[in-house]
């Protein structure tokens, strides 16, 4: 990408990766990498306008139904589309079917903006990584083969390293932390050629490991906050996300939620 890049609008689609869970702001809402993100971009560009349609606990298939179609009539130079790991993390999962919908999704976003941004997820470390590595592993090819024939952009999250580290993701082990969504920022900031303000692929400083007795409180208290309603949710149909709207519906001026 050319550096001193200019854009002045952003147009962010997806799930609670991209709505910014757990990069939570004293008010309660959520902040996250594409609220940084766009904060940034209109530093550069006075008038920038933003939306981000992300809703946490969306498929693929319904970010295909709710909020490609908007997103394509908003015309905006950048769209940032992140999509399908919901699906990958499901018991049955179609990789055929998750694989054809991003297909459509991107066929449909190409045309309307200047430059489509598309991501390689990060991967926490750990044993619930190892099940489904080899579905995200098959997506993220899918991926890179879309972009190759879109001309679109890919930021290889899952590639680096420290992304894994768990001291980026918060206690439900499925959102990164403050932290995390910076590192998100810059990573997007420099492939879309903005010049680069810091390695957001620098590795943490070392810490002591957590004792014995506090990595299983940790585990019990992870069970019975996040992982058990999660598993309801799974059996009972539902999502984390029904009912809820688009984070920011409209393309408009950017306006810093903090203040």
């Amino acid at each position: 990408m050319q550096m001193n890049a200019k854009y002045n609008s952003l147009v962010a689609v997806g799930d609670s990766f991209t709505e910014g869970m757990s990069d939570l702001l004293p008010d309660g809402t959520y902040r996250g990498w594409a609220d940084i993100l766009a904060g940034r971009m209109a530093a550069q560009s006075p008038g920038f306008r933003y939306a981000n349609l992300a809703v946490r606990g969306k498929l693929i298939g319904q970010i295909v139904a709710e909020q490609v179609g908007v997103a394509a009539e908003m015309q905006a130079d950048v769209v940032t589309l992140v999509g399908g790991l919901n699906d990958t993390l499901r018991p049955k999962c179609d990789m055929n079917r998750v694989c054809d919908l991003l297909e459509e999704a991107v066929e449909r976003l190409v045309p309307s903006c200047k430059q489509l941004v598309l991501m390689r997820s990060p991967g926490r470390n750990g044993p619930v990584m190892e099940r489904f590595r080899p579905r995200m592993e098959a997506l993220f090819t899918h991926i890179d083969n879309l972009a190759a024939r879109h001309d679109a952009l890919v930021v290889d999250l899952y590639g680096a390293t420290v992304l894994g580290d768990q001291r980026l993701w918060d206690v439900d082990r499925l959102h990164l932390t403050a932290e995390g969504h910076r590192r998100i920022a810059e990573a997007v900031w420099q492939a879309i050629g903005y010049p680069p303000e810091e390695d957001w692929r620098a590795p943490l400083g070392e810490t002591a490991p957590p004792r014995w007795a506090a990595r299983r409180v940790s585990d019990v208290r992870f069970a019975r906050q996040h992982l058990a309603p999660w598993i309801v949710r799974r059996l009972t149909g539902r999502s984390s996300g029904d009912g809820l709207p688009p984070k920011r519906p409209d393309l408009l001026p950017w306006e810093d939620p903090r203040v």
